[in-house]
């Protein structure tokens, strides 16, 4: 037996003691080195790391076993280990804080994919978890109305969910993005929505929704300032060519009183072409129309009791 192939199957048996059913993966090279400090941490490099965890994965789905991927944080860990009094150099420990994960955090199925394939989308899923958890909290902060008693949270909700429809119906047939942005601490509450539009039906994901609405309610029920932008896409037929090309136009809101009143033309443009992180002008897109937004009916309870 060759030191080579014993040193494999010692990963896979490590492996098996790391992997409680959900496998909260260390994507990050960053956040791998991070967990090296622990002497009960049995790996020592990243690429051999995914290697063997991938094999080991499509070992399980191929004997019929289920396993849901997980992206484990370093320093969430060490935190939940502080909260609980527990030891973090230990596999135990990192077998709990998986298993809490599996039950309360982002997860998706494992099915054989590649993982270079699969870590962006879970990335991306954990991120959504993270801004919805951090708007709901937000959005419960709100509590209720001194004057009558209503819950705020649950009107806001409604109210962000009536603006949302209003936008879809007024921006008609296409493919739209919209992306709300709140700026309720660091990072600002951020949550992004794609919907095709066809003569009014909207196709949309209900998940990418709730947060967009849960974030939008948030800047609704504390009043806070925030916006809404909206790009769509509407090919069209081009006289000189037999096939289509895409033409997009971007909108804008503003949130204010607690309501998306629609900017200017000159305001969309001005936030479309500048830099967010320099504020440094930036030249605009070609074939991009910068339209001002259209007015978005205000329901009677959105008034102050």
């Amino acid at each position: 037996m060759t030191s080579a192939f014993r040193a494999s199957r010692r990963t896979k048996e490590l492996l098996r003691r790391e992997i409680p059913g959900t496998a909260a993966v260390l994507a990050d090279p960053h956040d791998f080195a991070a967990m090296r400090r622990y002497r009960t941490f049995p790996f020592h490099d990243h690429t051999h790391y995914l290697r063997h965890l991938e094999e080991h994965l499509r070992i399980r789905t191929a004997q019929g076993m289920r396993t849901s991927l997980a992206l484990f944080d370093p320093t969430a860990y060490a935190a939940y280990c502080e909260e609980l009094g527990i030891a973090p150099d230990s596999v135990d420990s990192r077998a709990r804080y998986t298993a809490d994960l599996a039950r309360n955090g982002a997860t998706l199925p494992y099915a054989g994919e590649p993982l270079a394939q699969l870590l962006p989308l879970l990335v991306e899923e954990t991120g959504r978890q993270a801004v919805w958890d951090s708007a709901a909290t937000r959005l419960a902060e709100a509590g209720t109305c001194r004057k009558c008693g209503e819950d705020l949270s649950q009107s806001a909700f409604a109210l962000a969910t009536q603006a949302l429809k209003e936008l879809l119906d007024g921006l008609g047939d296409g493919t739209h993005h919209l992306v709300c942005s709140i700026p309720a601490g660091a990072p600002p509450l951020l949550a992004a929505l794609r919907v095709t539009s066809e003569e009014g039906r909207h196709t949309l994901s209900e998940s990418q929704s709730l947060i967009f609405c849960t974030v939008l309610a948030a800047g609704i029920a504390h009043r806070t300032p925030g916006g809404i932008v909206s790009r769509s896409t509407r090919p069209e037929p081009s006289s000189e060519e037999a096939t289509t090309t895409a033409h997009d136009t971007a909108r804008g809101w503003a949130l204010r009183d607690g309501w998306p009143e629609p900017l200017t033309a000159a305001q969309v443009f001005t936030a479309y072409c500048t830099d967010i992180t320099t504020g440094d002008p930036i030249p605009p897109e070609h074939r991009v129309d910068h339209t001002a937004g259209f007015p978005l009916t205000r329901p009677p309870q959105s008034h102050d009791c």
